[in-house]
């Protein structure tokens, strides 16, 4: 199964192109569609954006993927419109007159590499498996990745229903920004086989 491992790369300016990236502000395709937190009401982090390459994830109606997350209690208003800006992701760092650490916020191209994931095996057929079988399949399917198999930390945890594929897994303990998906938590991003919906989910250790 075809897969692309990301390499973050600072960017310097905004990424203003239709292109794979993480942090800043969204490339709309299309009318803005900010989501909003079903518990708080407010507008979500923007984690990223990855492009739907037709090597990867087949020929789909939609061209651009977008993956947001409820965290922390950051409001920005009027993220809806076209030129609003909304709660992105970031790195704590010291300012001038400051005592503590701010957040400042951070983008990054990725440096992508094509390679080869084995097929995803349920838990339940790896149970039998020897501890060499299964560091050597984990380790193979380790990294921050777009598209591919994914390795789960608990147990497989799919969304439902229908068939979904990975559209990307980032280890928050192996990214150059700050994230929270728990103790040494991953992330999981899936797309529908029809391209259509999205989901997000993440576990941690």
């Amino acid at each position: 199964m075809k897969r692309k491992s990301i390499g973050f790369v600072e960017s310097k300016q905004p990424i203003r192109q239709p292109v794979t990236k993480f942090g800043g502000q969204p490339v709309w395709l299309d009318t803005p569609q900010w989501p909003t937190s079903a518990e708080t009401g407010q507008p979500m982090r923007f984690i990223c954006q990855i492009a739907l390459e037709p090597e990867l994830f087949g020929e789909l109606e939609a061209k651009m993927a977008y993956v947001f997350m409820t965290d922390g209690d950051e409001y920005v208003d009027g993220t809806w419109e076209p030129d609003a800006e909304g709660p992105t992701l970031y790195r704590m760092v010291k300012k001038m007159f400051k005592k503590k650490l701010v957040p400042e916020p951070y983008e990054f191209a990725v440096q992508t590499e094509l390679s080869e994931d084995p097929e995803f095996v349920p838990q339940d057929e790896r149970a039998d498996w020897s501890d060499d079988q299964w560091g050597e399949y984990a380790e193979a399917l380790d990294g921050n990745k777009i598209a591919g198999s994914p390795i789960f930390i608990q147990d497989d945890e799919f969304p439902g229903p229908g068939e979904w594929k990975l559209l990307m897994e980032l280890d928050s303990t192996r990214v150059p920004f700050s994230i929270n998906f728990g103790d040494g938590g991953i992330g999981y991003a899936f797309i529908a086989e029809d391209g259509k919906t999205g989901k997000f989910l993440w576990q941690c250790c």
